[in-house]
Formats: C-alpha cells, structure tokens, sequence
C-alpha cells in the first residue's frame, strides 16, 4: 500500500513538473469586437535626446545656412560600416539645441513636428526662407528588451507612437518561458525617478488601457521567466534534464524506497 501511494505521489510530481506553459495572447478577444486603447501616448523631446533637422526650399544655396554638415564614414570603422550621415543636434539640460542664425531655441517637452513648425516659423519671422520645408527625424531613442525574449538588448526606433507589442516583435517575441501575464516595463520620469508598470498580454482589455502600451524613450522591458522555467534550474544549477538531476532523484527515490521496504 505505501508503495502504491508513493508512485502515485511520485508521477503526480513528475507530471506536475513537466506541465506545458501557458502561452497563449489575448484571451478575452472575441472576434469582431471593437478593442478601445487608452490616451494615445506620442514621444515628448528630453534632454540628452538627439534629433537631426533638415531644411529644404527652392532655394538650395540658402536652406544649406540652416543644416549641419554631412559625414561620412568609412568601411572598417567601429560601427563596421560606410556611408553618410547628417550631423544631430543633443538637446542639452536646459532642454535646448543651438540652431544656426537662429541661437538657442528650447524644444523639451515638443513633438517632433511641434519642432518642425517652429523652426519654420522662425525662419519665416526673420525673412531667412519663405518657403521652407522643415523635417526632424529621431536620431538615438531606443528602447531595453531584457529577459526571456529571443533577442533581449537596446533597439532603436523612428515612430511617434512604438507599442508594446511592436517593441515586443522587435525583440523576436517571448520564448517560450516568458511569463505573458506579468511584463515589467520601467519608465523614466522628467524629475528623474522611474514608475513601473507590469501587462498582461494574455489580458487584451486590459493592455490596451494601461500608460505602458505606447513605448517611450529609454523605456525598460522586462519578460520573466514563467514557473516552468524557473524550476528547469535546480538550487546548486542543475538543470531539470540534465543527467546529474535525474541521478540524484533516482538515488533519492531508491533511498526512500528502502525506506519503505
């Protein structure tokens, strides 16, 4: 009778152990139903955020006055590529970049085509370019993918409004072991301190609303390890399919069976 129960306490374990994750999106999705999101979220300019800023009109010779040089790199150097590239501008901790004939011009807290409108403004003001065409293009923001994805590290992106599950594809989705129903993402506040947030990707309704689903820059994602990847590693390091795991619980259950016996 204990040897009965006890196999039956042992497959219960063992079974428990190798359950499959869970790793399904949006359960509460029904088809055709309208999804509402939350306040669209579009990038803000800060400090130490790099942009470049072209100006072009009819008048090629003139709008060159207004943009920084071009560069050019060559083959073998750090980055391993060639090319060119326009100078950026780095807004600075006042929150302002230095603009030519313009001087200082504060853009913190501007939307990129708030910085575009005025710039040409300016430039209509003084009676420098009448017909300028003004463009600003995101030069260093990126965002942190960490964890159980299969590409963690730093990505860069160009859009106003990147999502979570955009930046998530980036990254090359969640392994298998990622934990869908609590995602960290850590955000940068303008006093310095960070707010965190944690998503449910399994809980559509619910991501959809929260501050977190529209990336911001520097923002910080974080996948957890799900149960089942978690007890894959033993105290001591072991994985759970490796051959030393299995030989000590074959020993443990011998000795627990002589026990018995």
């Amino acid at each position: 009778m204990k040897k009965t129960l006890f196999g039956l306490a042992l497959a219960v374990l063992l079974l428990g152990g190798c359950a499959a994750p869970n790793v399904a999106y949006f359960y509460d999705f029904e088809n055709g139903a309208v999804q509402p999101t939350g306040e669209r979220l579009e990038i803000r300019l800060k400090p130490q955020d790099k942009i470049s800023i072209v100006v072009n009109s009819r008048d090629p010779q003139l709008s060159t006055m207004f943009n920084l040089p071009i560069y050019s790199m060559r083959m073998g150097s750090s980055s391993g590529l060639g090319g060119q590239y326009m100078s950026g501008y780095t807004i600075d901790s006042e929150g302002c970049i230095d603009f030519p004939e313009l001087g200082k011009i504060k853009i913190e807290g501007m939307r990129r085509e708030d910085v575009a409108a005025t710039i040409k403004e300016q430039l209509l003001e003084r009676n420098f370019l009448k017909d300028a065409v003004v463009t600003v293009e995101y030069a260093n923001l990126g965002f942190n993918v960490l964890g159980e994805v299969a590409h963690p590290g730093r990505f860069s992106f160009d859009r106003d409004c990147l999502t979570l599950l955009d930046a998530i594809s980036m990254a090359g989705d969640l392994s298998i072991q990622g934990k869908r129903a609590d995602i960290l993402v850590m955000r940068q506040q303008d006093d310095g301190s960070r707010i965190t947030y944690r998503l449910d990707l399994q809980n559509g309704d619910e991501l959809l609303q929260s501050p977190a689903f529209y990336i911001q820059q520097n923002d910080v994602i974080y996948v957890e390890p799900n149960a089942y990847r978690s007890r894959q590693t033993t105290v001591n390091g072991n994985n759970i399919l490796s051959a030393s795991f299995w030989i000590s619980v074959t020993s443990l259950v011998a000795s627990i069976v002589n026990m018995i016996i």
